[in-house]
């Protein structure tokens, strides 16, 4: 599993709805898109949730390496860099994944998603972090209302992320929090569950 994201920060008086309908227009192009797990398709507005942005950021967690660069050097990305120029793309190695309580066909009923980023120290011993985030992922989708969940590092930066989906627009939990306005999930149970070493 790789996760990946980009950030597309907007003005802070960008009429968010302009998001809204792309996605509404757009958003199902990839409902069956080859190697895709998931894509919440993510925006944070100024002021609410303590966003200090606007931002369109959908994040991915991709079956494949296949799927992942089909969509990168194919008409998907492409459009992105057309309308918005071309942003920097974060990604992970996938450490874990779990479905939810909550769960739902390919995601539906998703409301909110919650990003948290950990700088990793040095010094870290790096299979022990592993195992507590594989762990910490399971236990957050055994919370009323979550869809689903994963863990990643990325081995560049020295980065650990956890990301999670919910069903209700307030979850609890610290981070960055996310409106989803649509999920892609062709490939979703194909996940590998749990750790992934």
């Amino acid at each position: 599993m790789h996760a990946m994201q980009y950030e597309i920060t907007l003005p802070a008086d960008y009429d968010m709805g302009i998001i809204r309908e792309r996605v509404a227009a757009k958003g199902h192009l990839l409902d069956d898109f080859p190697g895709l797990g998931a894509k919440a398709y993510l925006i944070r507005e100024r002021g609410v949730d303590d966003s200090p942005v606007n931002q369109y950021a959908p994040f991915y967690l991709w079956n494949t390496p296949e799927g992942m660069n089909s969509f990168l050097w194919g008409r998907g990305f492409q459009g992105i860099v057309d309308d918005f120029g071309r942003p920097e793309v974060q990604h992970w190695t996938g450490l874990a994944f779990a479905r939810g309580a909550a769960r739902s066909a390919a995601g539906a009923g998703a409301k909110a998603a919650i990003r948290r980023r950990i700088r990793i120290p040095a010094g870290t011993h790096l299979g022990g972090l592993a195992s507590e985030l594989a762990e910490e992922t399971a236990r957050l989708t055994r919370q009323k209302g979550a869809l689903f969940a994963a863990a990643a590092i990325d081995p560049r930066t020295w980065e650990a992320l956890h990301f999670s989906v919910w069903d209700h627009e307030s979850p609890k939990g610290q981070g960055d929090v996310f409106q989803v306005l649509h999920v892609s999930a062709p490939e979703r149970d194909l996940l590998a569950q749990g750790r992934q070493w």
